[in-house]
């Protein structure tokens, strides 16, 4: 299986021919990671000064940004500071927001921005419990945040200033995780999404999608022999380079790096160009029922 499709595009706001684009489009939705090499993010001299984990909070593992209410979190240092990283941020939600649409025009009124992060945190040595370790192979489920069976698309670029790779390795396709979990995965207790969402535990309904989801999260990730013994492709994702990819259905895992950036999107399946290729799809063809 083909993992991985080069775009030679050096600015956001590239133009795509129409051909580019439909290869473009066939390849993300078909599970493959979208690589620009040379599609740097660039910051200016003052924001080098934040390429450093002491900018964020102890127990966070990034800084984050909503553009919905022009805030961030995570971030520690003066009231200067912070609200330069809030403009580093913006400026490169904006940037990703522009190219997704220059890529993907087929996307054009559907998608919807989430949260856009800073992690200047080396990768490698990160001490957690195993369900937030991301440096085993897993797919995106989002505990307190259910999708409701949206596509999780983004955008990554590496700011390193040290010439660091980051480190990734990508999985087996998304329909053969769910095959090999999904039996053991149980059926939700009816009500149980109504009382997490009034113990205020989930921000929306967790559906079905969801719970299946967060299931396979974290079965792939607690399964050690799983981790080591299954196919799986190591990526080395270098400087000044950016990528695209859905990660609800490919399988990965960040194995090192530090300083890099990234954003989400979000998009309703009936927007895609083939929704039988969305994991809700696969699920419910798995399952012989509707999940959401």
């Amino acid at each position: 299986m083909k993992i991985m499709q080069t775009l030679d595009n050096t600015q956001w706001d590239s133009e795509y021919t129409p051909e580019t684009q439909q290869q473009a489009l066939s390849a993300l939705e078909a599970g493959q990671l979208l690589f620009f090499p040379r599609l740097a993010f660039e910051l200016n001299a003052s924001e080098m000064s934040f390429l450093s984990p002491d900018f964020v909070e102890a127990k966070a593992k990034n800084i984050s940004y909503n553009t919905h209410t022009n805030t961030i979190k995570g971030a520690i240092g003066t009231a200067e500071q912070r609200e330069q990283i809030k403009n580093m941020l913006a400026r490169f939600s904006q940037q990703t927001y522009l190219l997704i649409n220059r890529v993907f025009p087929h996307y054009q009124g559907a998608l919807q921005i989430g949260r856009t992060s800073f992690r200047p945190v080396q990768v490698s040595n990160r001490k957690m419990s195993y369900r937030k370790d991301d440096r085993l192979l897993h797919v995106d489920a989002f505990p307190a945040n259910p999708n409701q069976g949206r596509r999780i698309l983004r955008v990554f670029s590496n700011i390193n200033p040290h010439g660091e790779d980051r480190v990734w390795r990508i999985g087996e396709p998304f329909e053969s995780v769910a095959a090999r979990f999904l039996p053991a995965i149980s059926r939700p207790l009816p009500g149980s999404n109504k009382l997490l969402q009034q113990l205020k535990l989930t921000k929306s309904l967790r559906t079905e999608y969801d719970h299946i989801m967060l299931q396979l999260h974290n079965r792939m990730k607690k399964d050690t022999a799983y981790q080591h013994q299954v196919m799986q492709t190591e990526l080395r994702l270098p400087p000044g380079a950016s990528w695209v990819v859905q990660t609800d259905s490919v399988s990965h895992a960040a194995l090192s790096g530090q300083h890099m950036l990234e954003q989400t999107f979000y998009l309703p399946v009936p927007a895609m160009a083939n929704r039988e290729l969305s994991p809700l799809k696969i699920l419910e063809r798995l399952t012989g029922r509707a999940l959401v």
